[in-house]
């Protein structure tokens, strides 16, 4: 497990600040995505994402029990949908599909406007 530190509490909070999906939204939305559109079973062009399967698995847990590993990825996705919501692409399907392989729904009601810190 990660030690309790100020840095573990801040990538905690902002990790879940852009994570606006939970965990069963997006273990639905990574098995429907691997199915491709058509809903066919998962083909090599389509594999789950273990990144957003490591995302769901975070979404379990208690602060308490994340591991440095955790907190590494946390801070890892956090950066990447700062860095994606800072060049908005909303007619673009692949940046939403990259967006919610890490559990960030571009297009949800309470997800932050590009121009909002985050």
């Amino acid at each position: 497990m990660a030690e309790h530190s100020a840095e573990t509490d801040r990538v905690w909070q902002e990790f879940h600040s852009v994570v606006n999906m939970s965990s069963e939204e997006l273990r639905e939305w990574l098995l429907t995505d691997a199915a491709g559109e058509e809903g066919l079973s998962s083909d090599p062009g389509h594999p789950v994402s273990d990144r957003g399967e490591e995302v769901v698995a975070i979404l379990g847990k208690r602060k308490t029990d994340v591991t440095e590993s955790d907190v590494e990825l946390m801070n890892e996705v956090a950066e990447f949908v700062r860095n994606e919501l800072a060049d908005p692409k909303r007619e673009d399907q692949e940046w939403r599909r990259r967006l919610m392989a890490v559990g960030h729904d571009p297009l949800a009601p309470s997800s932050p406007s590009p121009d909002e810190e985050l």
